[in-house]
């Protein structure tokens, strides 16, 4: 059997495991990074497709919001199950149409199984507040209340998890669903459609509660304008983002964005450098880079600096880069062709602005001609240049040096980027000062650990052109309602606040 029909027959049983049945017809073609090659045609809908869904989900909306929450719970504690009995199915189509090594892939697959059971106990501490009113025989109070429908766009580099972060919550908020993920990722997504279709059937939930597209950004721009569309939450690109934004603004929607990430660890000069150099690696090899949350820029003391590049370096040198499916594998491979072509010219730039390239950065022959295996690469920086501020999304880190702690604050904060940050340091005043305002402008600020591996219990998302939003944990579940402050009167007066008096 070569690898094209190896790597066909596993997303074929997956999908049948899962019930998923690929729409017949062409316009997305599901196709693998291990090797390079198509693998099979999946029919895509249209505008008219678009139009329906929204209409089907609003009406879903109006049976399900008068739904009491604990029961919204039991739906997404079915769902939960379901991608328990299914995780190694689930996990194969994330490695196949991603290229995430096992563990990352089933680790994947784990957060949505823990986004599940995190919803299912938020379905009854969905709380409002009571607060002391001003005029007697009064209360005073907010409650909160479905929004309506929530459209999610979901990026290539997490195909399952980032939709069930938002459905999850979605679902148990009384909101309907209707999902547009990333071209790149098609099989994933009718898995995961399946499976909560099969749990929606089951328990009785309203038809078209949750909708798949598979459409393309034109036909799926109806998501952003129509008024139906309560929230809208998108994962993708800063350019992507700025078009998203204002478009739901004009119709006073709600957008929910997670956009680049350019992040950055501080290593000071008490850091543990064994735990730093662990923290560093997998942020910033992990996923072959291709992360929201990977490092992008490591901000070192001159005293430990060249010490660090070199292990560093000689880390990389060891990493396992090869298929995702072997054991020992650490790297696989990039997503596509113009990954690869862009991480290029990232290094071209950065050495052409006086950095050196020290480490990596050239392709692997593991699967032929198609495919787009490298070398983590490592890149010592004079300065924070240009290209530094951009976003590349490959495994490129890197390397500055600070002399003051200030300083190395400054040179975090010199992106456009917000979304995650670190520093490596066993000085308790250095860490509470990265953690403070006057320290990391990041949503995600870590201490003695790398930039990515975020738990679902804390708001995950960030800042700047990170583009504001937050899913997941905390109070995320805030963002897919809508609140209401209510005032009760319980006496037979009417007074007015202030003292107002009205005759």
């Amino acid at each position: 059997m070569t690898r094209h029909e190896d790597l066909l027959a596993r997303a074929h049983a997956a999908l049948t495991a899962c019930g998923a049945t690929i729409p017949e017809g062409d316009g997305w073609t599901a196709r693998s990074p291990i090797h390079g090659d198509d693998m099979m045609p999946v029919g895509a809908g249209s505008a008219a497709d678009v139009e329906q869904a929204i209409g089907a989900a609003h009406t879903a909306y109006l049976s399900w919001r008068t739904t009491p929450a604990p029961v919204r719970g039991q739906l997404v504690k079915r769902l939960g199950r379901l991608l328990e009995e299914h995780h190694e199915h689930l996990a194969d189509l994330v490695t196949i149409e991603v290229g995430k090594i096992r563990s990352e892939a089933w680790g994947e697959v784990q957060e949505m199984v823990d986004i599940c059971e995190y919803a299912v106990g938020l379905s009854r501490q969905l709380e409002g507040r009571t607060m002391p009113s001003e005029r007697p025989g009064h209360r005073l109070m907010e409650t909160w209340h479905p929004a309506g429908v929530v459209a999610v766009i979901s990026a290539f580099n997490f195909p399952a998890a980032v939709w069930s972060w938002n459905t999850a919550l979605a679902l148990v908020c009384g909101d309907s669903v209707i999902w547009k993920p990333s071209e790149l990722t098609p099989l994933t997504s009718l898995a995961c459609a399946a499976l909560l279709d099969r749990a929606i059937a089951e328990g009785g939930a309203p038809e078209h509660l949750h909708q798949l597209l598979l459409v393309d950004r034109d036909d799926a721009a109806a998501l952003l304008d129509d008024r139906r569309v309560a929230v809208v939450s998108a994962t993708g690109s800063e350019r992507m983002g700025a078009e998203v934004a204002p478009r739901v603004a004009a119709r006073f929607g709600k957008a929910i964005l997670e956009l680049g990430g350019n992040n950055a660890a501080v290593v000071a000069p008490s850091a543990d450098l064994d735990l730093a150099l662990r923290g560093i690696v997998f942020s910033a090899a992990g996923t072959a880079g291709q992360r929201c949350t990977s490092m992008r820029r490591v901000i070192a003391h001159r005293s430990v600096v060249d010490g660090l590049v070199e292990r560093i370096a000689a880390a990389y040198a060891a990493l396992p880069v090869g298929d995702p499916f072997d054991d020992g594998t650490l790297v696989g491979p990039l997503v596509n062709e113009a990954a690869y072509d862009k991480m290029q010219a990232a290094i071209a730039a950065a050495t052409g602005a006086g950095g050196e390239l020290v480490a990596g950065g050239d392709r692997v022959d593991v699967a032929g001609p198609d495919s787009y295996y490298v070398r983590p690469a490592l890149v010592r920086m004079p300065a924070q240049a240009d290209i530094v501020r951009q976003e590349t999304f490959a495994p490129l880190l890197y390397v500055m040096t600070y002399d003051e702690l200030d300083e190395a604050i400054a040179l975090q904060n010199d992106v456009p980027q917000g979304l995650s940050s670190s520093i490596f340091t066993l000085d308790q005043r250095e860490a509470e000062t990265f953690l403070s305002a006057a320290g990391s402008d990041c949503g995600i600020v870590n201490v003695n650990i790398g930039t990515s591996g975020a738990e679902i219990g804390g708001a995950f998302g960030g800042e700047k052109n990170t583009g504001g939003g937050r899913e997941s944990g905390s109070d995320a579940w805030r963002g897919y309602m809508r609140r209401a402050t209510n005032t009760v009167n319980y006496s037979d007066q009417l007074p007015l606040a202030q003292g107002v008096n009205f005759g």
